[in-house]
């Protein structure tokens, strides 16, 4: 099995091609760069170039531009990199007949109403990162006969910045922290997360799907297990969206329905609580 992963720099890239390594896995990550992925000619060019050195079995397309609220203000780069930077790399998959996993998020939904969300619901983008995203997924499944599409939320992993970095930086900073308590979803762990993406890549079994840890929380009940598990003294106040404007929506309703992973064989991660434990001893904050 040879494995091709874009954005291997990013959060979850360099832990995928860790997992992937773990395994045995022979693997090939590129970043920005070694190539833009915006540039049709050049994706053609380079991952045809690593084809050729070590026949490719799959790619696995981690690389976007993630800055959801910059996103607003850079609409025609962000729907270049997301939606036609995936494209260029669909476009090779078919070409090279390759499966082809696509990164997707929860921001494909409208974000209302309570129901999990399915893989295969009616996707209508709230903002310009979503929509991007979700131009993304319709070229990958147009052009790509072997692909997954995998829709994370609320990720958090060594490399870069998240939600539990900028809480523990708040929380020692001020002793007290305001958080929304009207967004409810599900933290993904990137470790995790990285090992099911590479359970999955060994199959066949394509299709969308849903990859969250276990679990749903706002973004308050995290803040408050953060600083428990820490051992942080902070005062945590709950408070609705409108308290924190800000230019990209935000989906009030981020609950996955993860029971297509268990229907094709695959486990589930473990519980965000267990993942948040972990990952605050890699930082040496428990």
């Amino acid at each position: 099995m040879r494995v091709l992963v874009t954005g291997a720099k990013g959060q979850l890239g360099s832990d995928l091609l860790c997992e992937l390594s773990k395994r045995n896995i022979e693997s090939v990550g590129i970043d920005i760069e070694d190539l833009d992925i915006t540039d049709a000619a050049a994706t053609k060019k380079v991952i045809e170039g690593i084809n050729n050195k070590t026949k490719l079995d799959a790619i696995i397309h981690c690389a976007a531009y993630t800055a959801v609220d910059a996103a607003e203000d850079n609409e025609a780069l962000v729907t270049k990199i997301n939606a036609e930077g995936t494209k260029n790399i669909a476009e090779v998959a078919k070409t090279l007949d390759v499966a082809m996993m696509y990164i997707s998020t929860d921001y494909v939904f409208d974000g209302e109403g309570k129901r999990p969300w399915e893989p295969d619901d009616k996707r209508a983008p709230l903002n310009v990162y979503g929509m991007a995203k979700y131009k993304g997924e319709l070229y990958v499944e147009e052009l790509v006969k072997k692909y997954f599409i995998v829709r994370i939320s609320w990720v958090f992993g060594l490399h870069g910045n998240n939600f539990i970095k900028t809480m523990l930086r708040l929380g020692k900073e001020r002793g007290a922290v305001s958080v929304v308590n009207d967004q409810i979803g599900s933290p993904t762990y990137t470790p995790d997360l990285s090992r099911l993406l590479a359970d999955m890549i060994l199959t066949d079994k394509y299709g969308r799907y849903h990859a969250t840890n276990e679990g749903l929380c706002s973004w308050y009940d995290f803040a408050v297990e953060i600083f428990k598990q820490a051992n942080l003294d902070v005062a945590v106040t709950p408070v609705s969206s409108d308290a924190f404007p800000v230019k990209a929506k935000r989906p009030h309703n981020s609950r996955m329905d993860k029971s297509k992973l268990t229907e094709n064989g695959f486990k589930l991660l473990p519980t965000w609580q267990d993942a948040l434990g972990r990952y605050l001893l890699e930082l040496g904050e428990k």
